[in-house]
């Protein structure tokens, strides 16, 4: 019993042996899987980390190339007027229509347009008031349209942003002159009128009003519409005839032309540069042919630059069927004035 127990157990240990050679052989088979199915791992998650950082890397470049963009910007408010793209409109392919494409938007934000006011805005000249004080107007602004249109121009290779070039004029004249303009005077033209016909005595009498004690300082520009303001009905004016295609018809603010034409004359006689000027359709008896200057607001103008170079006060004198205007200055500059060559 004893050898037979010893061998059942010899037995039973060889069995042993063997399963646990059987096990470890199958570890060891598996083990080359295992290996290749974490270099597999790794290889796919090394593609996805190198498709990620290039997926990154596109984003960056789209962010890096933004679109170029040209922002107007309003140098008081500090607003964005416009903004431009220069690709989308040639820029770099067709130079000249953008050019033209950026004159045509800069003169229509210079000078308005039926909807919308322009920047540009007449000088309104100061004027004496019954008190002897000072009536203030409003400066001259331009926007100078071809500056804006290079200065857009110059910003459309990398974008930002461009400020209106806006110049303001203010009177050139010194307050402490003005009581003393009146001293001299310089120069001095009279027109004759009906005042028996109501309607256009009235309205020569406004007119003449308007720019009475108006300050011409060197330098400023005058506009007789600007000065005077709407010839209509609600302003005081009445029908009388007025010159219109070569005809004589009735309308409101007829006369304020002899008004217009008086002060060409007078300044004629002093050294003023003319900006604008027209002649009526028809000859007027007040002033001799080619003397007259037609005005009609909204529409003709006459203006001037006083380049006398001394400053001037416009003296409007009605009464008794006599419109006088007179230009004058103080004693001190009587000398020193251009006169009209």
């Amino acid at each position: 019993m004893t050898k037979r127990k010893w061998g059942i157990a010899l037995l039973f240990i060889v069995c042993f042996i063997g399963l646990a050679g059987c096990s470890g052989k199958t570890a060891g088979d598996n083990e080359p899987e295992k290996k290749a199915a974490e270099e597999k791992s790794k290889e796919d998650k090394t593609k996805e980390e190198a498709k990620a950082e290039e997926q990154a890397k596109e984003e960056e470049k789209k962010e890096e190339i933004k679109p170029v963009v040209v922002n107007v910007i309003d140098p008081d408010a500090k607003t964005v007027l416009k903004t431009f793209s220069p690709a989308e409109m040639g820029f770099g392919e067709d130079d000249e229509k953008y050019k033209a494409d950026l004159s045509q938007w800069a003169k229509e934000i210079a000078r308005g347009t039926d909807t919308i006011k322009g920047y540009d805005q007449r000088m309104t000249l100061d004027k004496i008031g019954p008190d002897g004080n000072i009536i203030k107007g409003q400066p001259e602004i331009i926007l100078e349209e071809s500056e804006l249109v290079d200065r857009i121009f110059a910003a459309s290779v990398s974008g930002g942003d461009v400020e209106l070039p806006l110049y303001v004029s203010e009177s050139g004249y010194d307050p402490a002159d003005v009581p003393h303009l009146g001293e001299v005077i310089v120069a001095s033209y009279s027109t004759n009128f009906n005042s028996g016909v109501a309607g256009r005595t009235k309205n020569i009498e406004l007119s003449a009003e308007a720019i009475n004690n108006i300050i011409l300082g060197e330098g400023d520009h005058f506009s007789f519409n600007t000065t005077v303001g709407p010839s209509d009905e609600a302003h005081g004016y009445q029908p009388a005839e007025e010159a219109i295609n070569g005809k004589l018809v009735m309308g409101i603010g007829g006369g304020i032309c002899q008004t217009s034409s008086t002060l060409y004359n007078a300044v004629d006689k002093v050294g003023v540069s003319y900006v604008e000027k027209h002649h009526h359709s028809v000859t007027v008896g007040y002033v001799p042919k080619g003397r007259d200057a037609t005005v009609s607001y909204g529409g003709k103008d006459f203006r001037f630059e006083n380049t006398t170079g001394i400053p001037l006060l416009v003296k409007a004198n009605f009464g008794n069927g006599v419109l006088t205007i007179e230009i004058r200055t103080a004693k001190k500059y009587e000398g020193m004035l251009k006169k009209a060559v």
